[in-house]
């Protein structure tokens, strides 16, 4: 039988081939996968509801379809001494102007909808321009003053969205409490939904022209006041400078 000789040369050479492979596999275990690197980028998030200690709840109302219930809003949250947000599309102010200088002559505050409620999400950057800047100048033309919220059109955005309205200078606004009157809820389900799920910090979704908010309102206002909230316009509510949005669209105070 032949003995099997082994050199050391070759032995040596065995060494250094395992040691370099040992070590390139150590190497790709160490470089991040793509998806990594991917899931550090920040999302671009609008404001869903706000971190305070003082009681306070802003209602934000969508004007897209009629006025039909709108000035029985303005009456149950003057009567109330409350505040809200009317959120208005550029055609509905051109639609129904005096409902809109009736919500400034209130003391409310008047936000954009977008012009047409076109899904943001579907239009390029300088379509997304076009569309909030029109909205933009029919509400500053009849309030006289450019609003400063904006709230995309079904809630629907994304990052060339939320960027894209940051860069203009206005602040986009989602909300953390859906009452769901657009889903004709009756006016039990409207209030029991909106109370039970807000707290000290909270934008709420309500619409002009929806069946049974306008009914749902003052009882709203009614609970909420009588557990010691105050109810203000979005822009009181918000942090306007030195602060950071979390994860869940949540504005924090760095002060």
């Amino acid at each position: 039988m032949k003995s099997i000789v082994i050199h050391k040369k070759s032995t040596l050479g065995l060494l250094v081939f395992i040691s370099f492979s040992v070590m390139f596999s150590v190497a790709l275990l160490c470089i991040p996968p793509r998806s990594q690197e991917t899931s550090l980028t920040i999302r671009q998030l609008p404001i869903y509801s706000v971190e305070t200690d003082e009681k306070k709840i802003a209602i934000g109302i969508n004007c897209a379809w009629d006025d039909s219930d709108t000035y029985k809003m303005i009456d149950t949250l003057n009567k109330y001494n409350a505040k809200a947000t009317f959120f208005v599309l550029g055609e509905w102010c051109k639609k129904y102007p005096e409902a809109v200088w009736a919500m400034s002559a209130n003391a409310h505050e008047i936000g954009s909808h977008s012009y047409s409620h076109t899904d943001l999400t579907t239009l390029s950057e300088s379509e997304i321009r076009s569309e909030v800047q029109a909205s933009m100048e029919e509400l500053g033309r009849q309030i006289g003053k450019l609003p400063s919220l904006i709230r995309p059109p079904s809630g629907s955005y994304n990052d060339l969205v939320i960027s894209t309205i940051k860069d203009m200078g206005y602040i986009p606004i989602q909300w953390d409490v859906d009452s769901l009157d657009w889903k004709g809820l009756s006016v039990e389900e409207i209030v029991r939904r909106v109370t039970t799920q807000s707290s000290s910090g909270s934008i709420i979704l309500l619409h002009s022209g929806a069946e049974n908010a306008a009914e749902a309102l003052p009882i709203i206002i009614k609970t909420f006041q009588s557990q010691g909230y105050e109810l203000v316009t979005v822009s009181e509510l918000i942090y306007k400078d030195n602060y950071t949005i979390d994860h869940t669209g949540r504005q924090h105070s760095n002060k």
